[in-house]
Parts: C-alpha cells; sequence; structure tokens
C-alpha cells in the first residue's frame, strides 16, 4: 500500500497546441504537473492532509491526483474545467467537472456536487476550495483543473 499524502494543492490551466494529446500536455506543463507521473484518484482527501499553494515535487515522480481535462478542436468552442475541495472534520470530498461550459459554470457546478457528496454522507462542511479555469479554442485547446495529493517529508505547517 502506497502512503497516505500529507498535502494537496489546486491546480488550473488551458493550452492551445496543433494535437490534442500536445495540447494537454501543455496544459499540465502550465498547470506545474507536467513532467510527473500523473496516477489518476477518485474523489476521497485524505484525514489531515494540509492545503500547500505551491506544489514541490521532483520530476518523474508518482503523483496521485483527480483532474477534469476537456480537449476540443473546434474552433470557437468555448471550454471549461474545475475542481473543488470540500473540507470536513475527519476528511474531505473532491469532485471534478469539465465541458462546453464558461469558468463560472463549471465553478458552480464542482460546488454544488461537494455540497451534496458533504449531505449523502451526512457530513458537515468545514469549506470549500475551488479552482477552474475557461479557454476559448483557437485550434486546439485543452482546459485542465486538478488537485494533486502529494508527500512532504517536512512538517507541513
Amino acid at each position: 500500500m502506497l502512503p497516505t499524502p500529507n498535502c494537496y494543492s489546486l491546480v488550473s490551466a488551458a493550452a492551445e497546441a496543433e494535437k490534442e494529446l500536445t495540447a494537454f500536455d501543455r496544459a499540465l506543463l502550465k498547470a506545474g504537473v507536467g513532467n510527473v507521473n500523473l496516477l489518476k484518484v477518485s474523489s476521497i482527501l485524505p484525514p489531515g492532509a494540509k492545503f500547500v499553494p505551491n506544489l514541490e515535487i521532483p520530476a518523474g515522480s508518482l503523483l496521485p491526483i483527480a483532474y477534469g481535462s476537456v480537449t476540443s478542436c473546434e474552433a470557437g468552442a468555448l471550454i471549461a474545467a474545475a475542481v473543488a475541495v470540500g473540507i470536513g472534520d475527519d476528511f474531505g470530498v473532491i469532485m471534478e467537472f469539465s465541458g462546453s461550459c464558461g469558468r463560472s459554470d463549471a465553478e458552480k457546478e464542482v460546488t454544488q456536487m461537494v455540497e451534496e457528496a458533504f449531505y449523502y454522507r451526512k457530513m458537515a462542511l468545514k469549506e470549500i476550495k475551488v479552482a477552474g479555469v475557461e479557454h476559448r479554442v483557437v485550434r486546439c485547446g485543452c482546459v485542465f483543473a486538478a488537485v494533486p495529493l502529494w508527500y512532504s517529508d517536512s512538517k507541513v505547517k
């Protein structure tokens, strides 16, 4: 079993490229997670994980991450992605969304999903953190929003 991450961040970015995969790769680079190996995870923020605004992990690391992304090669299309972290007393819940809409709609969607997830768990919601991004496609665009879950050997404050 892998150790439980003790840090998390929220990142988001949009990018253009010639191909869908390179647009996705450029968005990862702009979000600060392009030089690591992403391990997509579902929706639970570990107990005691501390929010750290700047991701600090070496290139090539395995990075557990919950994310939403969408790419489009339809010129003029508006695309968006957002993530939200709901924080409870014991642990948190992460929700992600991506689609053909603006940033505010994507952020509203993930916020509502977090509230619903806490309702179904019968947990008190103490705080919500949200990150989102939108992009008007020129040639081939990608939006990416994520919650990296990572490990710090040092004491996180």
